[in-house]
């Protein structure tokens, strides 16, 4: 959600800059913009609504030299997307510009006092009101811009990735963080900055990543210098980003999406690696080897999670109560954070979060926090927010994840949950050693069998087409497979635009069997498992209404082949691991509609990789 890129060197700043949005672009905006000071010494701040490449035709024929900049893409808060409310934004004088991801909740008031002593605004946002503030204390108080940078946010409640350029001096940028990601990456004699890693991994692999209420003064040919609010100087770590610049490219896929579908036999093997012993017979998770006490003394676990993390997490629920009997909550991470749950000492709190940077998860971790829980991560971005909040966790090791609907991110948080099952019911001994064995096995065989399906793709995209007519989808499961159902809905809706919904298959008399007619395709997962039978009649009661149906079926079944209008094929798995493979059809499915419809199935509108605000 909304993205920063700044360079300072010795380099020509705006090819980087540009280069560095279009990393970026994966995160959603609706609108980009660029600031530099020219090697004339003018601050030129150039806006345009809509891609990158809209920013880039508008600014062919201006003067974009220059040494030093900062650019952004932004995601619509605070006024309508349009080139006024883009970023950067000028102060009054247009000495100063800034770039902002987050929301200044206060901003309202900030405005009120400035209209008050003159001061006009241009735009509709927030985040013109806070360089009209930097500003006003820097002229009314005759200091440097990093002291005032430090004044104007001590004023300020919310969130804020920022940095600033000041006309007089071409040699620095500042910047600051709270609440939304900041990294700062250093080269030979030039410093990059970004929200996350992906527009700095071309030129550095050194980074540091800024923590809450710090600010940092990053000048041409000096070294780093990290303050807080109160000036008082912080240590900060160099650490080094493990990422190649192969994994930020498309591969010859026509979409970052079906690239990453395509990527999830590997990333699942990557995710287990070091974890799952050569023969199969053992899991092993380094943060429960360490925190082993605490994990099993714990006599509930709650699950906070947003959109597909969330699905994710109900899996997880079945799999830990399943397997280690301990009692499993899943929450909402922006219903949570605000309902003053009963959390204490002996709760254990899962957050999930593919970015690590989820506004309403890391508001969760630090309420359970504050209520004296332990905290376990799962996050796929290294040195991202929520792991460093966290008392312990893992990653899942999936690698980034660039189309805007999460794809090998879901499996890779299903598959480092089902680990996490596996290794606490060892250690409590609630899971017979055959069965243990049996399921960790079957585990390791996954990544083949997800290939089983992946062969399947061209069928898929012919039978999309068939459904490209459609305005509604129901998607049905039991037991497991209902959150799959849930997430096939999911994906279908962000990047088809078609409406639907998940339920598990037994609700279907109480109420959404209303809507099924012959126009309406219901999504059926219907694998061999302890709950064939029900499934099978809830596909009855549909076609008995005439509906559409579309059957996930074990490779071999020959009676809902009988009923359904068409079938997939899966591999034979065990129940508990159905999730791994029957998500993969669905994400094809909703993937190769959208194409049909034209879509944009990267950067779905009005949608953000990372949620980093409510």
């Amino acid at each position: 959600m909304c993205g920063i890129v700044g360079y300072i060197g010795r380099q020509n700043a705006y090819p980087i800059l540009m280069k560095g949005l279009k990393r970026l672009e994966y995160r959603g905006y609706d609108s980009a913009g660029v600031a530099l000071i020219g090697d004339d010494g003018k601050l030129n701040v150039y806006k345009a609504k809509g891609k990158v490449s809209d920013l880039e035709h508008f600014a062919a024929q201006k003067d974009t030299s220059g040494r030093v900049g900062i650019a952004h893409t932004r995601w619509a808060t605070h006024g309508e997307p349009s080139s006024v409310n883009a970023h950067p934004h000028y102060s009054s004088s247009e000495r100063l510009a800034l770039i902002h991801n987050g929301i200044i909740e206060n901003y309202a008031v900030l405005k009120a006092k400035l209209q008050a002593k003159g001061y006009t605004f241009r735009s509709s946002t927030d985040t013109e009101v806070l360089v009209q503030l930097i500003e006003y204390i820097q002229q009314s108080n005759g200091i440097d811009l990093l002291t005032a940078v430090q004044l104007a946010l001590q004023e300020v409640i919310g969130a804020y990735a920022i940095a600033v350029l000041e006309r007089e001096h071409p040699e620095q940028i500042v910047a600051a963080r709270k609440s939304s990601p900041l990294v700062v990456g250093i080269g030979n004699d030039e410093f990059f900055l970004a929200s996350d890693a992906t527009p700095i991994v071309e030129y550095t692999d050194k980074v540091v990543y800024l923590e809450d209420e710090e600010i940092a003064l990053i000048r041409r040919g000096e070294k780093l210098k990290v303050v807080n609010l109160n000036n008082v100087e912080c240590p900060h770590e160099v650490k080094t980003v493990a990422m190649n610049l192969g994994q930020l490219e498309k591969g010859g896929y026509p979409h970052f999406m079906l690239k990453e579908i395509f990527e999830q036999p590997d990333c699942i093997h990557d995710c287990m690696r070091g974890r799952i012993n050569v023969e199969g017979t053992s899991v092993v998770l380094s943060a429960v080897i360490d925190y082993k006490e605490r994990l099993l003394a714990a006599k509930r676990f709650v699950i906070v999670a947003c959109g597909t993390s969330w699905h994710a997490a109900l899996i997880g629920k079945h799999l830990i109560e399943s397997f280690c009997r301990i009692p499993v909550e899943v929450e909402y991470a922006s219903e949570f954070r605000y309902r003053d749950p009963v959390i204490d000492s002996n709760d254990v709190v899962i957050a999930i979060s593919q970015s690590g940077e989820t506004a309403d998860t890391l508001a969760a971790v630090e309420l359970a926090r504050s209520r004296g829980a332990f905290i376990y991560g799962i996050c796929n971005a290294i040195g991202s927010s929520i792991p460093r909040a966290t008392h312990t966790g893992s990653y899942i090791h999936v690698g980034p994840e660039i189309g805007v609907a999460s794809t090998k991110a879901f499996t890779g948080q299903v598959t480092v949950l089902t680990m996490l099952a596996l290794t606490l019911a060892r250690e409590k001994k609630t899971l017979d050693d055959d069965l243990f064995r049996t399921i960790v096995g079957e585990l390791g065989r996954i990544p083949e069998k997800m290939k089983e399906v992946l062969a399947q793709n061209d069928r898929i995209a012919q039978l999309a087409k068939i459904f490209t007519y459609a305005h509604n989808f129901i998607y049905l499961g039991r037991g497991y497979s209902y959150p799959v159902a849930l997430e096939g809905a999911l994906k279908l809706k962000e990047i088809s635009y078609i409406h639907a919904e998940g339920y598990p298959a037994a609700e279907m008399k109480h109420g959404p069997i209303a809507l099924v007619d012959a126009e309406m395709p219901v999504v059926v997962i219907a694998t061999r498992n302890g709950l064939y039978e029900k499934v099978l009649s809830n596909i009855q009661e549909i076609k008995a209404r005439k509906g559409r149906v579309i059957a996930l079926v074990t490779k071999g079944d020959t009676v809902v082949s009988g009923l359904a209008d068409t079938c997939i094929e899966l591999p034979e798995t065990l129940e508990c691991l159905d999730p791994l493979i029957a998500t993969v059809p669905l994400q094809l499915l909703a993937y190769h509609i959208a194409v049909c419809k034209g879509m944009d199935v990267d950067q779905p509108r009005n949608l953000a990789k990372s949620v980093t605000v409510e």
